[in-house]
């Protein structure tokens, strides 16, 4: 799930080589963290959201074929 946002969020960035995509798994599931440079989280954000619904909706998909929860939270 880690390479999937990464690679999401490095297609919508200004700069690339500051996205930060960490995983960690608890009973839960698999909770994905992603951080950009203050100057891209518009992007990733979007307007209203729906670039970040987005993203979490694609990962949510890839969790469930792989029977797992996934949660995607952006700082």
């Amino acid at each position: 799930m880690k390479e999937l946002v990464e690679t999401i969020a490095k297609a919508l960035v200004d700069a690339p080589d500051q996205v930060l995509v960490t995983q960690e798994e608890n009973d839960k599931g698999i909770i994905v963290t992603l951080k950009v440079a203050e100057s891209d989280i518009g992007k990733v954000i979007g307007k209203q959201g729906r670039v970040a619904n987005a993203i979490r909706s694609v990962v949510k998909a890839a969790g469930i074929r792989k029977g797992v929860h996934v949660m995607v939270d952006i700082e």
